[in-house]
């Protein structure tokens, strides 16, 4: 039976240990749970045989097969090669932690040095194994390609960022257009998605990422366009709330423990 151990105790968080708690995943134990503030990691454990701990060492020192990072792109690269290095595979949804090259290479290099994985789980989007596949089309065949991501939200999710205004409660507009890697530096925690489907296509620095606000919209609607020399795939996901991200996890440890996988 494989282990698992989830870093960052907040809404997502739960929603993994309820589908542990419910039997499925029924294939893994849950033995550790991570939380800055050590009541949360021992909220989210009760019911189980999992430690809390309010240190990354302590869970890496516990060994589980799989961290499950549900914080925040400052937690994931504060402990993600170092697990890398101990043989540990991650499952992050700060994914917007790899558009930056260096840590991208730092721990790749570390999985593959230590027969770790980095699993890469869908969010919010999808599509993955489609936008592989025609990037790999294009690049076999010496092809031109483009790859993006349009995103539709509300203006009160834009709050508290660069991008917000008073004005967008009135009217729609366009806050954003650019790389998706200029992207996650501008928003570090709105656009992990965008990171995520370039990762799997024209890398972050190519793939185009636009943002439209749109007064009384409720959750995030996010189209994924990738097309070459004929071919063309898009992959549009509507969602009212944050929580496929945390079950796209349950999925994807799911996926790996059955006897047919789904790419």
């Amino acid at each position: 039976m494989k282990t698992f151990a989830i870093a960052g105790c907040g809404h997502l968080g739960k929603i993994i240990k309820r589908a542990y708690s419910e039997g499925l995943l029924k294939d893994y134990k849950l033995t550790a749970a991570y939380s800055r503030k050590i009541e949360d990691a021992s909220a989210l454990t009760e019911g189980t045989d999992a430690e809390a701990f309010s240190s990354m060492d302590e869970v890496i020192a516990s060994k589980p097969d799989y961290i499950i990072e549900t914080a925040s792109i400052a937690l994931l690269k504060e402990f993600a090669v170092n697990a890398l290095k101990k043989g540990i595979s991650i499952i992050p949804l700060s994914i917007g932690a790899f558009a930056d090259d260096a840590f991208k290479a730092e721990a790749m290099k570390a999985a593959e040095e230590n027969g770790a994985k980095i699993y890469i789980p869908s969010g919010a989007v999808g599509g993955f194994d489609v936008l592989q596949t025609l990037a790999l089309i294009a690049e076999a065949e010496n092809l031109e390609i483009k790859a993006g991501i349009h995103t539709h939200k509300g203006p009160n999710s834009l709050k508290n960022t660069p991008l917000y205004s008073e004005e967008l409660q009135n009217s729609e507009k366009t806050v954003f257009a650019g790389s998706t890697k200029e992207a996650i530096a501008l928003l570090p925690t709105k656009v992990n998605v965008a990171v995520a489907s370039a990762l799997a296509t024209t890398g972050p620095g190519k793939a185009s990422a636009e943002i439209t606000s749109v007064p009384g919209f409720i959750g995030d609607d996010h189209c994924i366009t990738v097309e070459t020399d004929g071919l063309k795939a898009v992959v549009d996901i509507y969602s009212a709330t944050s929580d496929i991200a945390a079950w796209s996890v349950v999925a994807l440890l799911r996926n790996l423990s059955s006897p047919m996988e789904f790419f």
